[in-house]
């Protein structure tokens, strides 16, 4: 990001075009609001810390994963923090985005399964993140504001397109209506957490990723089976809604027993991704686990969004179930 600064020289230019996946757009994110207001990209880490318009921004994403060509949030790694931060404002949101599957067909294999996984790790992230009625002062004040009707009707279209199409992307990457499919969910996605932000699974995954060097996607899709057994006592209904929208339990079943069959077909689909389901696959090890935890709690606004409490001690269990793969945990609803 600092190249590109650096690049400009004493110029401002008209407009930034931010070409590529996910990593790509948000640089040209944090790079419009430095080349516009000066400084240093740590001044404007956390939310509304952008002063005021940016350079406008054109996305083109060549991926169908991360959703950032419409999201008003840039993630920058701080290697003295050792952490992912982000810049979250209205005034780095893209201006204008172009949406074409035909850019991903060659993306290769393992990129397209991770950027899928990670579109996932979204959309039931944006569907199952606590609810909130935010007063007009906290509108000026938080980033994300909580899920309602318009985003939950896109991450529905985001998860039925996923099942639909999910498993033939990563097998036959040809497939342009497979890639249209993926594409447009993680458009949906990203529209999504626009609002409602994310939640435990992210919280979790950037810490992780200092020790770890998978891709974002894999990380988050490893820890997103033990984040919902965690949150399905809080969010049952919703998890419930998932098995309604995937078409995978019996609509008369009792809730508890329709929430587990949408947990599980959702773990399914990452499977389909080829995202591994458990962290010691990541290079993640025991002696990892209480920095994680201890800096995965720091991730406020993630944390406020989770249905289930997190704590230091919460995120251990989590932590120590995901790196030993068992799924055969459950807390009860």
């Amino acid at each position: 990001m600092l190249d590109v600064v650096a690049a400009c020289g004493s110029k401002r230019p008209d407009v930034i075009v931010g070409l590529g996946g996910g990593s790509c757009m948000d640089l040209a994110k944090a790079a419009s609001a430095v080349l516009a207001h000066g400084g240093d990209v740590r001044d404007y880490f956390g939310e509304f810390a952008v002063p005021g318009p940016c350079v406008p921004l054109i996305t083109i994403p060549t991926t169908g994963g991360t959703g950032a060509e419409v999201t008003s949030l840039a993630i920058v790694y701080d290697d003295v923090a050792r952490m992912k931060m982000a810049i979250a404002d209205a005034h780095i949101a893209p201006a204008v985005a172009l949406i074409d599957p035909e850019l991903t067909l060659t993306c290769p294999p393992g990129l397209t399964a991770a950027t899928a996984a990670d579109a996932l790790s979204h959309l039931v992230e944006g569907f199952t993140v606590k609810p909130k009625n935010p007063s007009a002062d906290e509108l000026d004040r938080e980033i994300y504001v909580g899920k309602n009707r318009i985003t939950d009707m896109f991450c529905r279209e985001g998860l039925r397109l996923m099942d639909r199409s999910l498993a033939r992307v990563v097998e036959v990457p040809s497939n342009l209506a497979a890639r249209s499919d993926v594409m447009f969910a993680a458009y949906c996605a990203g529209m999504a957490i626009n609002t409602t932000g994310t939640a435990a699974a992210h919280a979790i995954q950037s810490p992780m990723a200092a020790f770890s060097h998978a891709p974002h996607g894999f990380g988050v899709g490893a820890l997103l089976p033990y984040v919902m057994r965690l949150n399905l006592p809080h969010c049952t209904k919703e998890f419930a809604e998932i098995s309604a929208v995937l078409s995978v339990a019996d609509p008369d079943a009792p809730v508890a027993d329709r929430a587990r069959a949408g947990i599980a077909r959702v773990e399914a689909l990452l499977e389909a991704a080829r995202s591994p389901l458990d962290i010691a696959a990541l290079g993640v090890t025991e002696a990892d686990l209480d920095e994680i935890a201890a800096s995965s709690v720091k991730a406020v606004r993630l944390v406020r969004n989770n249905p289930a409490p997190m704590t230091p001690e919460s995120v251990k269990v989590v932590l120590r179930r995901a790196l030993a793969g068992d799924r055969s945990w459950w807390t009860s609803p």
